[in-house]
């Protein structure tokens, strides 16, 4: 049933593409890791090939995706194949020190099943875990949003905002302009050009269409 998904975002990114989002996201993991503690596990929640997990440190390392993506993921990384929406059926609640999601609420069917996405995530995390998102942001975005088939909500810094925090998840950073929309448009692909955008906030002024999220469980 996934197979009209593989075929879409096999098609959305070129190999070479790909490598070069790798070297994007190299840099954008280096910069969350101050988010992410690595004495304790930590989950890519709708992982696709893993840039991010690929990226980061923690005790353990876990992935999973609805899509198999076994076979793009490094050897030490624990995948579990499911529906983000059913992980804590599946996984152990309570585990996790971060669970980290980009660019994914957006693909979900409802503003309901985003606020309990993020219920999920807050039941799989252990007391003081964070749940880290990055979320392109309609209102910056505007119409551009819509040029992926595959988005259906419209979120906005204020939105994700607020379903995190009915979710059960304590604010601790909201930072509206953040990342470019896409990694196929301004944000340089060259890692020292990342890394110097990513010390300099002002930039992210001028370029940032996507919000970063951090909430705790307590």
């Amino acid at each position: 049933m996934n197979e009209p998904l593989n075929d879409l975002y096999e098609a959305r990114f070129a190999e070479h593409e790909v490598d070069a989002k790798q070297s994007i996201w190299d840099e954008i993991g280096r910069y969350l890791q101050r988010y992410v503690d690595p004495a304790r596990p930590v989950l890519d929640l709708a992982c696709d090939r893993g840039h991010f997990i690929r990226a980061i440190q923690g005790s353990e390392r876990w992935a999973t995706d609805i899509r198999d993506m076994r076979s793009s993921l490094p050897a030490d990384v624990r995948f579990v194949q499911s529906s983000g929406l059913e992980l804590d059926a599946v996984m152990p609640p309570g585990h996790f020190g971060t669970v980290f999601m980009s660019n994914y609420l957006e693909h979900l069917e409802s503003s309901e099943a985003v606020i309990k996405q993020l219920s999920v995530a807050h039941r799989l995390l252990a007391p003081g875990g964070r749940v880290v998102v990055l979320q392109p942001n309609i209102r910056l975005v505007g119409g551009r949003y819509w040029d992926f088939i595959d988005h259906r909500v419209a979120l906005t810094e204020r939105s994700l905002l607020e379903a995190a925090e009915l979710a059960g998840l304590r604010t601790e950073r909201l930072v509206t302009r953040f990342l470019p929309y896409s990694t196929k448009g301004r944000l340089p692909s060259a890692r020292f050009l990342t890394r110097a955008y990513l010390a300099f906030p002002p930039a992210w002024l001028v370029m940032g269409k996507q919000t970063l999220y951090v909430g705790t469980r307590e």
